[in-house]
């Protein structure tokens, strides 16, 4: 009976809480300060009671007008000080201090007012006893109708999600309060991996080890992941020991969005794979970022690419003198040009130029008038299987552009030249590996000339959400409810984030020496079959196998493609030595002179313009012996 009273649909409470939610905001407003009136009254009367140990005393007919003066001027002060401006659903602590100091202004101006015109005053002790009073009874009526309002809030929204929360720290209870408020949520219990905080409550929920989320996990809508602070490699422990539960995680934001005010302690998301792949980032030096882009003029090739468009957000950010975006395609560079315009630091200059690296008129001409001081290349053909069909585009724009650059950059005094280089020219199986390869032995030879130009390559693995990453693309095929297709279940790969690898480049050329072929510490590789296992569950979905028919998504192996292979390396037979940054090494491979490079390159150039596949081939394997050109690429 008393359950129905106060929970069911018809019952008295409910319904009435439901009319007071329905009134307008002046007639809840006059709603509470009537209760206030009552609560006030009712406290004068105590605080006279306990004082004289008897509820009506001879001496309250004198007292008589404290009962009527006390609501009025007690009104007053809650309507000029505010007090009926905040949300009653919200009230909290602090609501409850300021109510304390009105009172006080109250039970004062009633003691003053009772002093001026020589009327009948209680003991003075009673006055604390009213400012007690009437503070605990006007106090409490806020609670109580707080908490009866987020009950009806409750019921008005239906059943909440049935949620725990992971972390008891400040974080979590931050995230328990502005749910509770929310009502869209209701709190199971508190998962915690500090057996100090287990057995212990927070607001009246019990906070438990992580097994007992295992042993409940049917009876959990959500979990919800409240560690802010937590590193890549924590947050990836946490989520495998759930992987197994089929309930979805969401998390927080991250402590640096919290407390710049990005973003709020409730503004859940998905984990994204992002979230777990690879290291835990290391902060960059603003030393090293500073010291090769501020004051100077920058050019990059491939702006609109995945990472040529995150080194031209971050340069932008460095205020150079001029930032010039060479890209060869329009669209990517208008869409790039209208991005970074409302970004533009008052000193820096933005140059959008649509033309190819491989031109050396325009390249020339390009980095001598706009006195050019750092290029960075990132044009380049990267998708594989493309490549591997069209080898002769792919010599011509990762190695004979490469060529020009160098050659352009010499003769206009740029100060730096980087190839961004990738993980594929080691021991090459793939054409574009092969050629990237070619590009890195161009830069080598460069750099054995006397023309003042540094000439220096970075070399790194896979980088997340890039143009060709199967992130994106297990991504989307997820969300076409499968098959999430992979070339072979053995693979592994590299990654990084775009970011990450755009701050690592920048910082790399300050540190670059001329000749130097710079790597980039990747982490741990990743087994692309465990990543995408790892994505479906992230989804809310669960895996169909032999073990499970019923599942949502199911992973095919297609077999690897022409040019893949199952682990790519960073270094072909070089030892690798530190920098001065802890992820960024200098390595010193072998290297073509110039005199025998420059004469096999032109030969190359005339068979790609002559469109003689076969012998750019052969070209290319003379230039790069250790091509597995028709190797086995499953052996790497």
């Amino acid at each position: 009976m008393v359950k129905r009273f106060f929970m069911g649909p018809s019952g008295y409470t409910a319904s009435s809480a439901r009319l007071l939610l329905q009134l307008p905001s002046f007639q809840r407003k006059l709603f509470l300060s009537g209760l206030d009136a009552i609560a006030i009254v009712l406290s004068v009367w105590l605080s006279i009671w306990l004082r004289l140990s008897h509820p009506f005393p001879i001496e309250l007919a004198g007292l008589a007008w404290l009962l009527i003066a006390a609501p009025l001027l007690g009104l007053s002060i809650y309507a000029l000080t505010a007090n009926y401006r905040s949300l009653t659903r919200y009230t909290g602590s602090l609501s409850i201090y300021r109510l304390a100091f009105r009172n006080a202004l109250l039970v004062l101006s009633l003691a003053m007012i009772g002093l001026l015109f020589r009327l009948p005053l209680p003991p003075r002790s009673s006055w604390v006893l009213l400012w007690l009073l009437v503070t605990i009874l006007t106090g409490s009526l806020r609670f109580v109708l707080r908490d009866l309002l987020l009950f009806i809030g409750r019921v008005r929204r239906g059943e909440a999600l049935r949620v725990v929360i992971y972390g008891a720290g400040s974080a979590g209870v931050q995230l328990a309060h502005a749910l509770t408020n929310s009502v869209s949520h209701r709190i199971s219990f508190f998962v915690d991996d500090s057996p100090l905080l287990w057995n212990r409550e927070i607001n009246g929920v019990p906070i438990v080890p992580p097994q007992v989320l295992h042993e409940q996990a049917a009876s959990v809508d959500q979990v919800l992941l409240a560690i802010p602070s937590l590193s890549r490699s924590q947050r990836r422990h946490i989520v495998d020991a759930m992987q197994s539960l089929d309930v979805p995680v969401l998390q927080v934001p991250s402590i640096v969005d919290i407390t710049s005010g990005l973003a709020r302690i409730d503004a859940l998301r998905p984990i994204a794979i992002e979230d777990l792949l690879g290291r835990d980032p290391v902060l960059p030096d603003p030393g090293l970022l500073r010291a090769g882009i501020e004051g100077r003029s920058v050019c990059v090739t491939g702006a609109g690419g995945s990472i040529g468009s995150e080194l031209c957000r971050q340069i932008l950010r460095l205020s150079p003198r001029l930032l010039i975006l060479l890209e060869r395609s329009e669209a990517s560079l208008y869409y790039l040009h209208r991005e970074l315009t409302p970004l533009l630091p008052a000193s820096t200059q933005l140059l959008p130029v649509l033309g190819s690296a491989g031109d050396f008129p325009l390249v020339e001409a390009l980095l001598r008038e706009q006195a050019v001081e750092v290029v960075f290349h990132a044009a380049a053909y990267k998708h594989v299987p493309l490549v591997e069909a069209n080898p002769l585009a792919a010599l011509a724009n990762n190695v004979c552009s490469s060529r020009v650059l160098c050659s352009a950059a010499a003769c206009s005094g740029v100060d730096l030249v980087l190839l961004i280089s990738t993980d594929k020219a080691v021991r090459p199986t793939s054409v574009m590996g092969a050629s990237k390869r070619l590009a890195e032995l161009v830069m080598q030879a460069a750099a054995q000339e006397e023309s003042g130009t540094r000439f220096a390559m970075v070399r790194f693995g896979n980088v997340l959400g890039s143009s060709g990453s199967v992130v994106p693309l297990f991504r989307s095929q997820i969300e076409a409810g499968g098959p999430v297709t992979l070339t072979h279940p053995e693979i592994i790969r590299y990654f990084m984030t775009i970011p990450e690898a755009a701050q690592l480049l920048l910082q790399s050329a300050v540190l670059a020496e001329s000749g130097d072929l710079l790597l980039l510490d990747m982490g741990e590789p990743v087994r692309i079959k465990a990543l995408a296992e790892q994505m479906v569950r992230l989804s809310g979905l669960s895996l169909r196998n032999a073990a499970r028919p019923d599942g949502d998504i199911e992973i095919l192996c297609t077999g690897l493609r022409p040019g893949e292979k199952l682990y790519e390396e960073l270094l072909i037979d070089a030892d690798s030595e530190p920098t001065a940054h802890p992820l960024i090494y200098r390595a010193r491979e072998q290297f073509l002179p110039a005199d025998q490079l420059w004469p096999q390159l032109d030969a190359l150039e005339r068979a790609i313009a002559n469109h003689d596949i076969s012998l750019c081939l052969d070209l290319l394997t003379c230039l790069v012996p250790e091509w597995q050109r028709d190797g086995d690429a499953s052996t790497g």
